[in-house]
């Protein structure tokens, strides 16, 4: 497979994550952000089994399933692909949770029951609170949903011998289909996990390109359109690496094209003419650390200043931190959120999504539609630092992961503000104060890449609130420590007269 054939793969990419108004939710654009106090009882959804119960395979005494290709009868929440001639991830993805990531010590407890409810919980949260209205309609099952242990002559640890199909814990998941059939019963995708890292098997030959052995990628992706999913992503643990096979089968299918998310940690990224996924990770996994979150930013600059990180082929540092863990103040948190928006990276929500004390605590935040808005745009970059201190303040460590070791030391310049160009004459701007202390921060309008033209309407996209017209070529913010101030900047625009910034804000 030339550069050339994979280039015209990913061109056929665009995200499941549609705009809410091509969502099947009924979209109502002066709907309220509903709080706990607020929201209704939901509507109790159909249960999506019976329809597919004389699909389903019969699963063997120990719990394994032989799965084959099957055509599924499309939910109308999948119209996204339209038999691969509508462009998949033109706008970065929006998630609602990693399901089995955050909870996977349950498979080690009470499993059967609990992590069913919980997933399916995690499922329905806040559907109706128009979570996916906001673009959330996402759901991704990472790792631990596989059965570990030693299969066949190969001595694979979660493919059967051969290589022919993916072990599943049907203890834990008992019908991935019935799962699936449900997200979509509330017009949500669902993302699938492979290559996995626990239990990490050998079948593949380790190779980035020019696989030897296809037996368990075709294993896999018949595995995958039999058990409905409609994303996957791919990790960097096992041997199965060969990217472009892994799109040529993919997309071949009758099922696909299909979303596809390369976590290869920043090793196997996409050139001018050559990206066979639509999203790939630019970073080792985050921590909910504020080191941990400056660091993985700043491995986003060099394919946003080359223009790598792009529309079907999106650059991201990892999955979201927001509401995870009490090691981020507020401030760290909405200062993660809004960088995480102004580089284009998807949204991939990671929290625990069913404790209201989390949600209630960080909705405002995370459904913010005008930074979501900034998210979603593309006008040439997808965002990126254009000025900082040259003064580093030290952030402290950064905790070891399962793949990755501690890092004793980080420091990061002391002050360092990034753009996203919005559209022709309308720039978001963040500015982010990562030192100790509050700082007082000067943005010059004209250090701002593209920006021209005065007076400049500024709006306060935390607050949704204008902060009026600037006749001068600067303005001055006070800046909390390890905060942020982000601004949606508007040229052109008369004093008195409403601005474009407030227009585009709330698009």
């Amino acid at each position: 497979r030339s550069p050339s054939t994979t280039a015209k793969i990913s061109e056929q990419k665009a995200p499941l994550q549609l705009r809410p108004v091509l969502l099947r939710h009924h979209h109502r654009n002066d709907a309220p952000r509903l709080g706990r106090r607020d929201r209704g009882a939901p509507r109790r959804p159909r249960d999506p089994r019976a329809r597919h119960r004389q699909r389903r395979r019969a699963h063997a005494a120990d719990g394994v399933a032989v799965v084959e290709p099957v055509r599924l009868a499309r939910e109308p929440v999948r119209h996204a692909r339209r038999d691969g001639r509508h462009r998949l991830a033109q706008t970065p993805r929006r998630r609602r949770a990693d399901l089995v990531g955050r909870t996977a010590s349950l498979a080690e407890k009470k499993t059967t029951r609990v992590c069913r409810e919980k997933i399916r919980d995690s499922i329905t949260w806040r559907t109706y609170d128009r979570l996916a209205d906001l673009g959330y309609a996402d759901v991704g099952l990472d790792d631990n949903w596989q059965r570990c242990g030693v299969y066949g002559s190969e001595n694979y640890t979660y493919h059967a011998a051969g290589g022919v199909y993916p072990v599943v814990n049907h203890s834990v998941f008992p019908d991935m289909l019935a799962m699936t059939s449900y997200a979509h019963s509330l017009n949500l995708t669902a993302g699938w996990y492979l290559n996995n890292c626990i239990c990490s098997d050998s079948c593949g030959s380790n190779q980035d390109k020019n696989e030897t052995d296809e037996s368990c990628y075709r294993g896999d992706v018949a595995a995958l359109f039999s058990f409905g999913f409609d994303s996957v992503k791919l990790d960097g643990c096992g041997r199965q690496r060969d990217l472009d096979l892994w799109a040529s089968l993919l997309n071949a299918s009758a099922d696909g094209p299909i979303v596809i998310e390369n976590c290869h940690w920043g090793g196997t990224v996409p050139t001018a003419d050559w990206c066979p996924f639509n999203f790939f990770r630019t970073s080792n996994d985050i921590r909910a650390n504020y080191a941990s979150v400056l660091t993985n930013l700043a491995t986003t600059q060099q394919f946003a200043v080359a223009n790598l990180s792009r529309p079907g082929c999106w650059g991201y540092p990892d999955m979201l931190e927001v509401g995870v863990g009490d090691n981020m103040t507020a401030a760290e948190t909405r200062s993660h959120f809004a960088a995480w928006a102004i580089v284009s990276s998807p949204l991939t929500l990671s929290m625990d999504v069913n404790d209201d004390a989390i949600m209630d605590a960080v909705w405002d935040l995370v459904a913010n539609p005008e930074i979501i808005a900034v998210n979603q745009a593309w006008f040439g970059h997808s965002g990126s630092a254009f000025k900082q201190s040259e003064d580093a303040v030290a952030l402290g460590s950064i905790p070891p992961t399962r793949h990755f070791d501690a890092v004793a030391a980080v420091d990061a310049p002391a002050w360092q503000f990034l753009y996203k160009p919005v559209d022709a004459t309308t720039t978001a701007v963040l500015l982010m104060n990562s030192a100790d202390a509050a700082a007082t921060l000067t943005l010059n309008f004209d250090d701002v890449p593209g920006f021209v033209g005065t007076p400049v309407a500024v709006r306060d996209l935390f607050a949704r609130q204008d902060l009026g017209v600037v006749a001068d070529d600067s303005m001055t913010l006070d800046v909390a420590a390890h905060d942020a101030a982000f601004l949606l900047l508007s040229s052109g625009s008369a004093a008195g007269v409403p601005s474009k910034a407030t227009r585009v804000a709330k698009m």
